[in-house]
């Protein structure tokens, strides 16, 4: 089995209890091959720490989840030094960070402090305490959830902390069929424990430079930057995708081509990551909420108006 794959089998793994998801299944695996974060912007109970399990399971890694509450505390995530007295010295003790893949449950109930402390360990793979600079475990990759926007008891995310998430996507509830998949499986044997492990995170490293190494055309590039660039002049938009968006739909869009098999990057791969890159990276004005014009309208606009360049494989 080779890499492509491999990453194929996770997929089908993680499908086997997330049921009706395969869209979304699919971006979070592309999110890892990309060596991204992900942000589900979701309801309570539709299976999102089922999803970080499945994909810890079947990709052998090791698995931390956290509950974001108001009391969390920075040294929860970071670690911390206790004094040993039998040692007579203090002993530094790792947060929940150390881990390979972190589940940040309901990110914005907490304090905007803790927001900070798991922002320095997203960007930087590392975290300070004490004046030391440790280095996470490799891979390290952060599932985060929020609350839907006014619910009780959550505040608003800032922009910088959601600017580090490459892809932000919602689950939703689940059609009906797989509702029902779900409810007759009640009470039987299975969930998680019937995935199996496909890769381990050595594996998954060594995905990640295979997708480094995809081609991308100058066309693309410029089409790409095209689609980015004009979240920023619309005029419904208070604030459009920073430069960090385009780095992240670059490679988005190589770990899309990659799971196709294929070596180069197709306008189709940029526009099939478009979404999950730009929107969460999207600030609407009043006037936008006046009209009731929503993002998904903005960025059909954007894709509707930008020339796409005249290549790709069976006129993608």
């Amino acid at each position: 089995m080779n890499y492509v794959e491999m990453a194929r089998e996770v997929i089908r793994q993680v499908n086997q209890v997330i049921l009706g998801k395969e869209n979304e299944v699919r971006e979070v695996m592309l999110a890892f091959l990309a060596n991204g974060h992900v942000l589900l912007e979701d309801i309570p109970g539709v299976g999102k720490t089922t999803l970080a399990i499945a994909f810890s399971r079947a990709m052998e890694l090791e698995y931390k989840r956290v509950q974001f509450t108001p009391d969390l505390m920075p040294s929860d995530l970071t670690g911390f030094s206790v004094y040993r007295r039998e040692e007579e010295k203090f002993v530094y003790q790792e947060g929940s960070v150390f881990c390979n893949l972190l589940l940040a449950d309901e990110i914005n109930r907490t304090s905007p402090k803790t927001q900070s402390a798991l922002l320095e360990v997203m960007e930087e793979r590392r975290c300070t305490v004490e004046g030391c600079t440790r280095a996470l475990p490799r891979p390290f990759l952060v599932i985060a959830t929020q609350n839907p926007p006014g619910a009780a008891g959550t505040q608003s995310l800032p922009e910088a902390q959601v600017d580090r998430f490459m892809a932000a996507m919602t689950l939703g509830y689940p059609d009906f069929d797989s509702e029902l998949s779900m409810a007759m499986a009640v009470g039987k044997e299975g969930g998680v424990e019937r995935i199996k492990p496909v890769l381990d995170g050595k594996t998954l490293q060594e995905m990640q430079e295979a997708v480094h190494e995809i081609y991308i055309r100058e066309e693309v590039y410029r089409y790409l930057l095209g689609l980015v660039t004009a979240t920023r002049e619309l005029a419904y938009v208070e604030r459009g995708a920073s430069p960090r968006a385009t780095i992240a739909l670059v490679k988005m869009a190589k770990a899309a081509a990659w799971l196709e098999g294929r070596a180069y990057v197709t306008p189709g791969d940029v526009i099939s990551q478009y979404a999950y890159v730009v929107s969460h990276r999207l600030l609407l004005n009043a006037e936008a909420r006046m009209e009731n014009v929503s993002k998904k309208d903005i960025i059909g606009m954007i894709l509707e108006k930008t020339p796409r360049p005249p290549m790709g494989e069976r006129g993608r």
